[in-house]
């Protein structure tokens, strides 16, 4: 019974070791990278074809989400967070492929992925507040809040890991499990709660990532503000 693909080794070249979890992701990257060249290469504003139209929306609904949790435009994010959103999903999918294992059941990759966010919660947040700027708010409301922030860096990049792992390793065990102990129908219905699950677990995901950049992207001046706002509004209401 195999319940993470780092276990399954592909091939060995002296102290290169290629296992399953690197083989299934490059299926991934290259299923994903040649569906959207195939796709995008012959965009039009007329007469749009079924997989335009599929990913049109696609990207309209990620954009949507990421202004909805973060309360900002999507466009500096949406190709990031949706990329991320996009390989989980993808790697879900394909699990209902008989002998495709998901990358997203290492840990190898969910910390892959969470360090990608860890890595870029920073690069957006400076773009978007300068450098001063955004290192200030390690040290708000009070100095004494920094060890705290930085280790709240650390401990949510932990999380988004562990988490994701947590999901889909359970998820592909208990199927595994069922398989050896009921081999017909019932493994069918857990595969297919495994697969709703995995389509939760990469929303979750890409939901937390906007949270993580949107929280630094936005200054504390602009939340100051739209909290006024939000005051100056309940006031006039209630007047």
């Amino acid at each position: 019974m195999t319940i993470t693909p780092d276990t399954l080794v592909w091939f060995e070249l002296g102290p290169l070791t290629i296992n399953a979890t690197i083989g299934f992701t490059w299926v991934v990257m290259a299923i994903m990278t040649i569906g959207s060249w195939l796709v995008t290469r012959d965009l039009t504003t007329s007469a749009l074809s079924w997989w335009q139209n599929l990913l049109e929306y696609v990207v309209e609904l990620i954009a949507a989400q990421i202004r909805e949790v973060s309360d900002q435009s999507p466009s500096p994010f949406v190709t990031f967070i949706g990329t991320l959103f996009l390989f989980i999903l993808v790697s879900t999918l394909l699990a209902l492929v008989p002998g495709f294992y998901p990358p997203t059941a290492s840990l190898s990759t969910t910390a892959a992925l969470a360090i990608c966010v860890f890595f870029a919660v920073p690069v957006f947040g400076i773009t978007q507040q300068g450098l001063r700027r955004y290192l200030r708010t390690y040290i708000q409301p009070s100095f004494i809040m920094l060890p705290f922030n930085i280790i709240g860096e650390f401990s949510r990049t932990l999380a988004l890991a562990v988490r994701l792992y947590g999901n889909v390793m359970s998820g592909s065990m208990i199927v595994a499990i069922l398989v050896t102990i009921v081999p017909l129908l019932f493994p069918i219905v857990m595969q297919v709660l495994g697969l709703i699950t995995g389509v939760i677990q990469a929303y979750i995901f890409a939901v937390l990532t906007t949270l993580f950049i949107g929280s630094a992207t936005r200054s504390r001046h602009d939340t100051l503000d739209k909290q006024t706002n939000t005051q100056a509004k309940e006031i006039h209401q209630h007047e």
